[in-house]
């Protein structure tokens, strides 16, 4: 049964991974057997994480590249698959937040938001699939957000986003399924990361949700590392176009 999730000669990119719930869905997969390939845009930070995974015992490689510009994607992709192996397994991890209110909402910040929650995801997910169609087999999981369900103020840009990718992670199933690929999401609630810094550290914020949601909790990275896994194992191979919210029960409570 162990044998389900076990990651033992599978290739996974993890992009937006040099820190926060990239990180440790890097550090998760690599530690269930995965060679593990990091991205972000920033070298250092990337350089930085590579060396702190390799410390510990872990199979891991690190490509720097811009997933919101389709040519560094292609190019990239193409040099992993030739400098490494196939891809098995993506985790469309890359992504961003800007918190204003809705009627202020910069024009350029809206589409800053799109580009890299949602276009990131079409570019990296299209290169890596086009070459997972020939081999009849491969797992692509996008990474959505309780924000792809609900609303809260100030961010309903970035709402739209994981909306938006909720639904493009049912279309790639739609479309891709056929051809042996399984296509989920993997949809965190909230999480104590450098994205959620400022909500971390608001006690009002911070007591409204431990309020709202039924774990009475923040979530911690690490949580989200066994659904990771199952989404990206053998243990998932009848589940396609699904979304798996790993949120402590706020979705299912008023």
């Amino acid at each position: 049964m162990s044998g389900l999730f076990d990651l033992t000669n599978r290739i996974a990119l993890v992009t937006g991974s040099s820190r926060g719930i990239g990180l440790a869905l890097a550090r998760g997969l690599a530690a269930a057997g995965a060679h593990v390939v990091l991205n972000a845009r920033t070298k250092d930070l990337l350089e930085a994480a590579r060396h702190a995974l390799a410390e510990e015992g872990l199979t891991v490689s690190a490509y720097a590249f811009d997933v919101t510009n389709s040519g560094e994607v292609a190019a990239a992709v193409e040099a992993i698959e030739r400098d490494i192996g196939p891809i098995d397994i993506l985790i469309n991890n890359a992504g961003m937040q800007f918190r204003t209110p809705l009627a202020d909402f910069p024009e350029e910040r809206w589409h800053q938001l799109f580009s890299v929650n949602v276009d990131s995801v079409f570019f990296v997910g299209q290169a890596v699939a086009r070459r997972m169609i020939p081999r009849g087999k491969g797992k692509i999981v996008n990474v959505c957000s309780v924000q792809s369900e609900l609303a809260r103020p100030n961010i309903a840009p970035y709402t739209a986003t994981k909306g938006a990718v909720k639904n493009l992670t049912k279309g790639m199933c739609t479309d891709w399924a056929k051809y042996g690929l399984q296509i989920n999401g993997l949809a965190p609630g909230y999480f104590k990361t450098e994205l959620n810094a400022a909500l971390v550290a608001d006690a009002a914020f911070s007591g409204w949700l431990e309020n709202r949601t039924p774990a009475g909790r923040w979530g911690d990275v690490e949580e989200l590392v066994g659904a990771a896994i199952f989404l990206s194992s053998d243990a998932s191979s009848f589940v396609n176009g699904h979304i798996l919210y790993v949120d402590g029960g706020i979705t299912s409570s008023l």
